[in-house]
């Protein structure tokens, strides 16, 4: 996990440390509803490439925002999903979605 010395002074600018890239709020968005694993996040999130996804979710899992639960089968099942820490992230994609219906509602009603 990131230390707090290491974190910047503004609340804000400490959020979109962590999950201040495109990726990221859409991996969180995905892993709301339920786990996935990695295939099925690649596939959904349409555009990204598998260096990208993986780093993202290195980056998220070292800052305590994701689990990352290996399954002893053959062949080896790995899914994700949001910690507690993760899960309190909700209000703040539950705002992005509002703001998102509500801006596209103004050009709908044009």
């Amino acid at each position: 996990m990131t230390k707090t010395k290491e974190l910047p002074a503004c609340p804000v600018e400490t959020t979109l440390s962590l999950i201040g890239s495109k990726w990221k709020i859409m991996i969180i968005r995905n892993l709301l509803i339920r786990p996935w694993r990695f295939n099925e996040l690649q596939r959904s999130l349409t555009g990204i490439s598998q260096k990208v996804l993986t780093d993202n979710l290195r980056s998220m899992e070292s800052d305590g925002i994701i689990n990352r639960a290996v399954f002893a089968e053959v062949p080896p099942r790995v899914e994700y999903s949001l910690t507690e820490l993760g899960f309190s992230m909700k209000p703040i994609l539950d705002s992005l979605e509002l703001w998102g219906t509500n801006y596209k509602k103004m050009f709908e009603n044009s």
